[in-house]
């Protein structure tokens, strides 16, 4: 019985001594794994915040780039058909659209969706308004037919989509 009580002596406060070592250990590699999250995280933060900044950038000079006005000042030349401008403004807006469809990516899908919203809108204006032209139009005729019916547009696209985008972007600062 001796030995036992003493076995007991010796091992009680050796097991309390393991225990409390446990914890201290557990807690200090918890907390390691806490501060390596955080630094992490920052420095994942620097590596992305800048992409998500390009990112928005490249979509708001896309949907510049592809506003009714840009687009037919930039590629209107003098003497082509209202059918010619048509297929000149598509292909120039699915260029543009192409070359930002990674930046998808490093946005939110609302400024996404109001961005492509946004294009598809004016290629549905674009198209409307050369339905609407006589075979022999010219691409005057088309340019003033747009820009007639954007002007009488309730909401346009192009402006909400890039308030949009610059509100958010805002939310980063």
């Amino acid at each position: 019985m001796d030995v036992f009580v003493e076995f007991l002596k010796l091992t009680i406060p050796a097991a309390a001594v393991l225990y409390g070592m446990y914890i201290a250990i557990r807690l200090f590699i918890h907390r390691d794994y806490e501060k390596k999250l955080v630094e992490g995280r920052l420095q994942m933060q620097e590596t992305v915040l800048p992409l998500r900044l390009q990112a928005y950038e490249r979509i708001c000079l896309f949907l510049e780039r592809t506003s009714p006005n840009n687009l037919i000042m930039r590629l209107n030349q003098g003497k082509i058909t209202a059918k010619e401008l048509q297929a000149v403004l598509l292909h120039e807006i699915r260029e543009e659209f192409n070359h930002n469809l990674s930046q998808q990516l490093y946005m939110s899908d609302e400024a996404w969706n109001l961005a492509k919203k946004a294009m598809e809108e004016i290629v549905s204006t674009i198209n409307t308004s050369a339905s609407e032209m006589v075979d022999d139009a010219s691409g005057i005729d088309l340019a003033k037919k747009i820009f007639e019916k954007m002007l009488y547009k309730e909401n346009d696209p192009i402006a909400n989509a890039l308030t949009f985008l610059k509100d958010e972007i805002r939310q980063f600062y």
